[in-house]
Protein backbone atom coordinates (compact mmCIF):
# COMPACT_ATOMS: atom_id res chain seq x y z
CA UNK A 1 0.00 0.00 0.00
CA UNK A 2 1.66 3.39 -0.66
CA UNK A 3 1.25 6.18 1.11
CA UNK A 4 -0.50 9.54 -0.02
CA UNK A 5 2.21 12.27 -0.25
CA UNK A 6 1.04 16.15 0.09
CA UNK A 7 -0.18 17.75 -2.95
CA UNK A 8 0.83 20.93 -2.32
CA UNK A 9 3.46 23.33 0.18
CA UNK A 10 0.22 23.96 1.96
CA UNK A 11 -0.81 20.68 2.78
CA UNK A 12 2.53 19.37 3.53
CA UNK A 13 3.30 22.65 6.03
CA UNK A 14 -0.55 21.72 7.04
CA UNK A 15 0.28 17.98 8.08
CA UNK A 16 3.43 19.15 10.17
CA UNK A 17 1.31 21.55 12.10
CA UNK A 18 -0.99 19.32 12.59
CA UNK A 19 1.96 16.96 13.84
CA UNK A 20 3.00 19.69 16.21
CA UNK A 21 -0.78 19.82 17.76
CA UNK A 22 -0.73 16.08 18.20
CA UNK A 23 2.09 15.42 19.92
CA UNK A 24 1.47 18.23 21.79
CA UNK A 25 -2.26 16.48 22.85
CA UNK A 26 -0.67 13.17 23.20
CA UNK A 27 1.70 14.45 25.91
CA UNK A 28 -1.32 16.62 27.36
CA UNK A 29 -3.26 12.99 27.44
CA UNK A 30 -0.74 11.19 29.60
CA UNK A 31 -0.05 14.27 31.95
CA UNK A 32 -3.91 13.75 32.41
CA UNK A 33 -3.58 10.30 33.02
CA UNK A 34 -0.45 9.50 35.11
CA UNK A 35 0.65 12.34 38.17
CA UNK A 36 4.30 11.02 38.04
CA UNK A 37 5.78 12.52 34.83
CA UNK A 38 8.89 9.95 34.71
CA UNK A 39 6.54 7.27 33.63
CA UNK A 40 6.08 9.39 30.05
CA UNK A 41 7.00 6.70 27.17
CA UNK A 42 10.87 7.67 26.20
CA UNK A 43 9.78 8.20 22.67
CA UNK A 44 7.53 11.05 23.70
CA UNK A 45 10.58 14.12 24.41
CA UNK A 46 12.84 13.27 21.02
CA UNK A 47 9.47 13.01 18.99
CA UNK A 48 8.46 16.00 20.19
CA UNK A 49 11.76 17.53 19.67
CA UNK A 50 11.76 16.14 16.13
CA UNK A 51 8.57 16.99 14.86
CA UNK A 52 8.93 20.61 16.16
CA UNK A 53 12.37 21.05 14.73
CA UNK A 54 10.79 19.98 11.22
CA UNK A 55 7.90 22.61 11.78
CA UNK A 56 10.81 25.55 12.88
CA UNK A 57 13.08 24.86 9.64
CA UNK A 58 10.07 24.96 7.29
CA UNK A 59 8.38 28.23 8.52
CA UNK A 60 12.34 30.01 8.79
CA UNK A 61 12.76 28.98 5.60
CA UNK A 62 15.61 26.62 6.10
CA UNK A 63 13.73 23.36 5.19
CA UNK A 64 14.84 21.32 2.27
CA UNK A 65 13.20 17.95 0.94
CA UNK A 66 16.03 15.34 1.15
CA UNK A 67 16.13 11.36 -0.02
CA UNK A 68 16.91 10.27 3.84
CA UNK A 69 14.32 9.52 6.77
CA UNK A 70 13.27 12.46 9.02
CA UNK A 71 15.39 11.89 12.21
CA UNK A 72 12.16 11.29 14.40
CA UNK A 73 10.79 7.93 12.04
CA UNK A 74 12.66 5.55 13.45
CA UNK A 75 10.65 6.02 17.30
CA UNK A 76 7.17 6.52 15.06
CA UNK A 77 7.84 3.14 13.53
CA UNK A 78 9.16 1.47 16.52
CA UNK A 79 6.27 2.76 18.75
CA UNK A 80 3.79 2.87 15.82
CA UNK A 81 1.27 1.40 18.21
CA UNK A 82 1.68 3.82 21.43
CA UNK A 83 1.22 6.86 18.62
CA UNK A 84 -2.44 7.28 17.24
CA UNK A 85 -0.72 9.99 14.89
CA UNK A 86 1.72 7.36 13.05
CA UNK A 87 0.25 7.32 10.09
CA UNK A 88 0.51 11.15 9.62
CA UNK A 89 4.03 10.87 10.86
CA UNK A 90 4.80 8.33 8.05
CA UNK A 91 2.83 10.26 5.04
CA UNK A 92 5.03 13.41 6.16
CA UNK A 93 8.52 11.10 6.21
CA UNK A 94 6.88 9.96 2.43
CA UNK A 95 6.74 13.46 1.32
CA UNK A 96 10.14 14.40 2.65
CA UNK A 97 11.25 11.72 1.06
CA UNK A 98 10.07 11.73 -2.67
CA UNK A 99 8.27 15.21 -3.06
CA UNK A 100 4.85 16.50 -3.53
CA UNK A 101 2.32 14.87 -5.28
CA UNK A 102 1.41 17.03 -7.74
CA UNK A 103 -0.88 15.07 -10.77
CA UNK A 104 1.60 11.52 -9.95
CA UNK A 105 4.47 13.03 -10.33
CA UNK A 106 7.29 13.95 -8.05
CA UNK A 107 8.15 17.57 -7.19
Amino acid sequence: MSLQRARSVDEYVEWVKQAVFEVDDLRDCLEYETENLATFPAFLDPLDAGIKALYAAMTSGNYSFGREDLPFINLAHQYADEIPFHTLLKQINETHQHGLDVGGETA
